[in-house]
C-alpha cells in the first residue's frame, strides 16, 4: 500500500519517520556549542556539564530496553505518542532549570525521544523486506541527518544571541511539530502483538543467543561509539584547545553530517544491489580511514579546526554506510521480535556510546591535548571492522539473511 501523508489508514509517510527520528538527534546535538557556556552559567566543571550528553545517552540506552517490547505488546502508535509527550514535558523543564542538577534530570527524561529512533526501525521492518528495509532506513537517516547538520550551527548562533536556553526552546518547538505529525499520520503497523511485556522480555535470550545478532549489534555499537565519543569530547577540544566560538563549532560539526548524509544516500542506493553485509563492512573501512587521518594530521603538528573536523567527513560517510545496514540486520535476525530487537540492539549501541562520551569528558584536559579523543575514536572504528568481519564470516558459513 502506498503511503499517503497525514493518512493513518496507509503506512506512515517517510517524512513522519524522519521527523520522529530527527527529534532525538536534535535533542542530542543542538546544544553542544553551549556546553562551555552552560558550565559557566551554573559555575560547574565541564565534566559535570558534559553529563548532559552522557546521561542522555545512558537513559536512551535503558529506555530502549522497554520501548521496543512495549511497542510489540501495545503497538507502535500509542508508545510513540506517550514517549513524545514525556519528551515535551522534559524539554520545558530544561529551559527553566534553576540548577545544573535540575537540567541534568530533565535531560534524562528527554531521552524518551528515543522512541522515534527505535520505533521507526521497527515500523520499517513491519512494512517491507530486509534489503528494502536497509534501503528505506538509509533514506530516512539521510533526511534525518540534515537536523544535526544544521542544528549545532543554529544552536551556536542562538547561544551567542540569546543564551544557552534558546537551543532548548528550539528543541521544544521541533518536538511539538513532530508530535502533531506523528499523531495525524502514524497508524498502527504492528499486526502481530505479543501477549504480554514479560513475553517479549523472555524473548531476549532468543536474540542474545544469535551470533548474527551480536555481530550486527557490535558493529553498530562501535560505529556509533566513534560518533558519541566525538560528541563528548569534540566541544571541549574545539572551544578550549582550538579557540573556536560556539557558532564556529556549530558550523564545523556540520561536516560530519554532510558525510553522514552521503553515506545514507549510498546505503539507500546500493544496499539492495550489494547486500547489507558488504555495505556495512565498506562503511567501517571508510570511517577508520577518517579517524586515522585525524591522528596523522595532529601527529604532524597541524593543530587546526580542519585537522579535527575535516576527517570527520569520512567518519560520517562511513557511519552513514554502516548504520542503516547494521540496524536492518539487527531487526531482521528474528523478524517476529523486530521491536524488541530494535530496543535491545539500540540500547547496547547507545549504552556503549554513553560510556565513551563520559570517558572523553573525564580524560580531556589542557595537559592531555586532543589525544584521548582521537585515539578513542580510532580504536572504536577498529572494533567496528572486527565485528563486521565476524558477520561476514557467519554469512559465509551459515548463509546471508
Amino acid at each position: 500500500m502506498t503511503a499517503t501523508f497525514l493518512d493513518r489508514t496507509t503506512p506512515p509517510h517517510i517524512v513522519t519517520l524522519v521527523l520522529a527520528t530527527a527529534t532525538g538527534a536534535l535533542a542530542m546535538n543542538v546544544f553542544l556549542p553551549s556546553l562551555p557556556g552552560i558550565a559557566r552559567y551554573f559555575d560547574a566543571d565541564y565534566a559535570v556539564v558534559q553529563l548532559a550528553v552522557s546521561l542522555y545517552l545512558a537513559a536512551t540506552a535503558v529506555l530502549q530496553l522497554f520501548i521496543g517490547p512495549a511497542s510489540d505488546r501495545f503497538g507502535r502508535r500509542p508508545v510513540m505518542l506517550f514517549c513524545f509527550g514525556m519528551f515535551l514535558v522534559a524539554s520545558v523543564v530544561t529551559i527553566y532549570a534553576p540548577t545544573i542538577e535540575f537540567m541534568l534530570a530533565a535531560r534524562v527524561l528527554q531521552a524518551f525521544s528515543a522512541a522515534g529512533m527505535v520505533l521507526s526501525r521497527a515500523i520499517v521492518r513491519d512494512t517491507v523486506s530486509t534489503d528494502e528495509a536497509a534501503s528505506k532506513m538509509g533514506y530516512i537517516t539521510m533526511g534525518m541527518a540534515a537536523v544535526p547538520m544544521v542544528g549545532p550551527a543554529i544552536g551556536g548562533i542562538l547561544d551567542e544571541l540569546y543564551g544557552w536556553q534558546a537551543a532548548f526552546l528550539l528543541t521544544l518547538g521541533f518536538g511539538i511539530v513532530a508530535f502533531v505529525v506523528v499523531y495525524l499520520d502514524l497508524g498502527e503497523t504492528n499486526r502481530n502483538r505479543s501477549s504480554s511485556m514479560l513475553a517479549q522480555v523472555r524473548a531476549y535470550p532468543e536474540l542474545i543467543s544469535s551470533r548474527r545478532f551480536w555481530g550486527y549489534v557490535l558493529t553498530a555499537a562501535f560505529t556509533s561509539g566513534t560518533f558519541f565519543a566525538f560528541l563528548g569530547g569534540g566541544p571541549y577540544v574545539a572551544t578550549e584547545m582550538l579557540g573556536l566560538r560556539p557558532s564556529q563549532y556549530g558550523y564545523y560539526i556540520g561536516m560530519i553530517s554532510i558525510g553522514y548524509i552521503a553515506g545514507n544516500f549510498l546505503s539507500g542506493r546500493f544496499s539492495r544491489r550489494f547486500g547489507i553485509n558488504t555495505m556495512m563492512f565498506a562503511g567501517c573501512l571508510v570511517a577508520t580511514a577518517g579517524t586515522f587521518s585525524a591522528l596523522l594530521l595532529f601527529g604532524a603538528g597541524y593543530f587546526h579546526a580542519l585537522s579535527l573536523f575535516g576527517p570527520t567527513v569520512l567518519v560520517g560517510l562511513g557511519n552513514g554506510m554502516t548504520l542503516p545496514n547494521a540496524n536492518a540486520g539487527i531487526v531482521s535476525v528474528r523478524p517476529h521480535l523486530a521491536g524488541s530487537a530494535s530496543g535491545l540492539g539500540g540500547s547496547m549501541q547507545i549504552g556503549g556510546g554513553a560510556v565513551l562520551a563520559m570517558v572523553c569528558g573525564i580524560l580531556l584536559s589542557p595537559q592531555t591535548g586532543p589525544w584521548p579523543l582521537l585515539w578513542m575514536m580510532f580504536f572504536s572504528t577498529l572494533g567496528a571492522i572486527g565485528a563486521s568481519l565476524y558477520v561476514l564470516r557467519i554469512a559465509r558459513t551459515a548463509g546471508e539473511i
